[in-house]
């Protein structure tokens, strides 16, 4: 009798050890019954032990795997990981949004083939019909942009001055400025795309406005190696002395401090200003960054007649020194200053105010400002004809 209820509670056991196990099983059974192996590493490595580290948050292993997955076309497997990403705290608007920003960076195919296979995961949770958000729009730092703007005009306008001019006008001047997803977030599902298309001569970029962006040094690492399970070890190996070298560089230029004078010839790098923060044809050149510890920065401005920027703050002041022409600038709610040659201008730190050329004719002037928390400028709303000429001086 006792050997009886011995055995049955040995089966009784080892039956709950089995459901225990069963129920740990991410894989579905045909995996263990096709490859065991690949069973034991998807349940005891990438579930297991991946998903597991605390080096990334879950909802971004969820970005980071959704993203590998729409990028590579792999969109049979895009149900599961939509549904772990819900769970993992990824709105609907996120993954919608990270499909639409993919749709650049991977193509139009694969996102729209993104949407269908979510669509589904999304009527089986009752998720509503995902609308735009009214969000304010993402600030990109105007000094970085410049310069971004004018490598591309300087690189690509020559040869495709179409894509050029889509690349700044659409990808940057209005994909990445979405609030439905934050730049941090952007750059997080841009790296993880890139690696996992092997698109390595691309990371450095990208890498390194991430990191700008607020993604640290060890989770950049770990979007490396999460990659690596959904889009092979090769990509992910290729992949890792390009992020070896952003480190390096990113490292060297906290800790070295430059001793060389450096002269900016007039005119460099001259580039066309960001549409969304100047209103007419005005010009950059000449932009410095000074090295470290330093967070100064400034570029050249050219206004035409009746050119201006929009209404912004600077979180630590801005100082502008007028080159040549007449100019206005106006702190809002206070009258319009003329602005000559020679005269220098402080803004205070957080004051709005706009500043341009006279209706009659054209200014330039070299503007330096320091950064805070890495930003330099808070662009706001254009400033209208209205208000422009309303403040006309004499008038």
């Amino acid at each position: 009798m006792k050997n009886i209820a011995t055995s049955v509670a040995m089966t009784a056991l080892a039956t709950t050890v089995t459901e225990a196990q069963e129920r740990k099983r991410v894989a579905p059974s045909a995996v263990y019954e096709v490859a065991p192996g690949l069973g034991h590493f998807t349940d005891g490595v990438l579930f297991g032990e991946v998903w597991e580290r605390a080096e990334l948050e879950l909802r971004d292993r969820s970005l980071v795997t959704v993203s590998a997955i729409v990028s590579t076309g792999k969109t049979p497997q895009l149900g599961g990981h939509v549904r772990r990403a819900l769970d993992n705290g990824v709105t609907p608007a996120e993954i919608g949004e990270l499909i639409t920003h993919l749709a650049f960076y991977s193509g139009w195919p694969n996102a729209v083939s993104a949407v269908m296979e979510t669509q589904k995961v999304f009527e089986e949770r009752g998720v509503a019909p995902v609308e735009d958000s009214d969000g304010k729009r993402i600030e990109l730092e105007a000094a970085a942009e410049a310069m971004r703007t004018a490598a591309v005009n300087a690189h690509v306008s020559p040869t495709a001055p179409a894509l050029a001019a889509l690349t700044n006008r659409v990808l940057f001047g209005d994909l990445w400025q979405r609030p439905d997803l934050t730049a941090r977030d952007r750059s997080l599902v841009t790296m993880a795309a890139l690696i996992a298309m092997g698109q390595a001569e691309q990371l450095p970029f990208h890498a390194n406005r991430a990191m700008d962006n607020g993604l640290t040094k060890g989770e950049a690492s770990e979007v490396v190696m999460h990659v690596a399970f959904y889009a092979g070890w090769p990509r992910a190996m290729s992949a890792v002395p390009v992020l070896k070298s952003v480190f390096e560089t990113r490292e060297a230029k906290s800790f070295e401090v430059s001793t060389e004078i450096k002269v900016t010839p007039a005119g460099q790098d001259r580039a066309r200003a960001p549409e969304a923060y100047f209103t007419g044809d005005v010009e950059t050149s000449g932009f410095y960054r000074s090295d470290s510890p330093s967070t100064v920065s400034g570029a050249t401005v050219s206004f035409p007649a009746g050119a201006r920027t929009a209404w912004h703050t600077h979180p630590l002041g801005q100082t502008l020194f007028i080159i040549s022409g007449t100019g206005w600038v106006q702190k809002e709610g206070a009258p319009v200053q003329t602005v000559r040659p020679g005269d220098v201008v402080w803004i205070p730190a957080m004051i709005k105010h706009w500043h341009g050329a006279s209706a009659d004719e054209a200014m330039s002037h070299f503007a330096v400002a320091e950064a805070q928390n890495g930003s330099v400028v808070t662009w706001m709303e254009k400033v209208s004809d209205e208000d422009y000429f309303a403040g006309r001086p004499g008038e």
